[in-house]
């Protein structure tokens, strides 16, 4: 099966009750900005370009969890391909350009499918019709989906088979509480017996942290401002990019970054003809990125009906993959 004819065979997961993506985006949009502290979905960067500036966020010197995750992937390859044994079907969360996946790929047992879920429709396309010419060997099913929304399996893929992949501490953009949702959820979908290969950012010292996302080169404050410029193009927005400010700093309490987009004056902006009043200062909360202890993540995972049989992190202690496995 190509990667494309997969594509046709699951194609994007569509909103209910009859709804565009469009009309969803636009709803989402309009819900968070009519708040008293205004916010986005950060599911809504990753359209093509912001897509793009996140790979490019991915390579800068400042930004060390793809860097530090790539090396503990690559180190501990042989140990993960063990634990998932032979013809495992891959399901990878939040795929984008498929990077990280092709070190698994290379490591397992006869692979017998991988699974890319993006909500970026054309780059997952793009990425798994790369992947599937490398790996010919690979059933490539790419599945156009939220995968917070919620997504359907090919058919026949066995729970005890099955290993989902949720790398670069993505996991980290939910409030614990929603992250304990999700993860409870995700294991009802794949089932009992089901594994889970989890990249989970650690605590660290707040400098660090803040220049991973607030680059010297600006990259992250472009992925942030694409956001209002998507607006603009797919919801009819009248954003002035040049009137908002990139944010982000430290939450030491929360344990989180946070990423905002500031107001630099008294303005109104009109999205699909709403108007959207800011005031001087105001922001749009746009991104938190929690991070955690090894026994404090595993303790929430426990919550969620996972068991962790293995963790792995770094020698500077920066960032830390989790096996788990869904029990009954």
């Amino acid at each position: 099966m190509t990667a494309i004819s997969a594509a046709r065979a699951h194609p994007a997961q569509g909103p209910a009750q009859g709804l565009t993506p469009d009309d969803v985006f636009l709803s989402d949009v309009l819900e968070g900005l009519s708040r008293p502290d205004k916010s986005l979905p950060c599911k809504y960067f990753y359209d093509a370009e912001g897509s793009a500036l996140f790979d490019e966020i991915c390579t800068l010197d400042e930004y060390y969890p793809t860097r530090t995750e790539t090396v503990l992937l690559h180190a501990r390859a042989d140990e993960i391909a063990a634990l998932a044994g032979r013809g495992a079907t891959l399901v990878e969360l939040g795929s984008g350009s498929s990077v990280k996946v092709r070190i698994l790929l290379d490591a397992l047992d006869a692979p017998a499918m991988y699974v890319p879920v993006d909500i970026s429709r054309d780059h997952l396309i793009a990425a798994a019709a790369r992947l599937a010419g490398d790996y010919p060997a690979v059933t490539v099913v790419p599945v156009a989906a939220d995968y917070v929304r919620g997504f359907a399996l090919p058919r026949g893929v066995a729970p005890e088979r099955t290993m989902a992949f949720f790398p670069g501490s993505t996991i980290g953009n939910f409030r614990p509480a929603e992250a304990m949702a999700f993860l409870d959820n995700l294991g009802r979908r794949l089932g009992a017996g089901a594994r889970l290969l989890i990249g989970v950012d650690l605590r660290k010292d707040p400098a660090v942290l803040e220049a991973a996302y607030d680059d010297a080169r600006g990259v992250t404050a472009a992925f942030n401002m694409n956001l209002l410029a998507r607006i603009n193009r797919e919801l009819d927005g009248t954003f002035d990019l040049k009137r908002f400010a990139h944010v982000a700093r430290y939450d030491t309490g929360r344990g989180r970054i946070e990423m905002h987009l500031r107001s630099l004056d008294d303005q109104t902006v009109r999205i699909a003809g709403h108007p959207i009043r800011f005031a001087r200062g105001e922001t749009i909360h746009t991104e938190n990125s929690y991070k955690y202890s090894v026994p404090g993540f595993r303790r929430l995972a426990a919550r969620a009906g996972w068991r962790t049989e293995q963790s792995w992190t770094d020698e500077r202690s920066l960032f830390s993959l989790h096996w788990m496995v869904r029990h009954g």
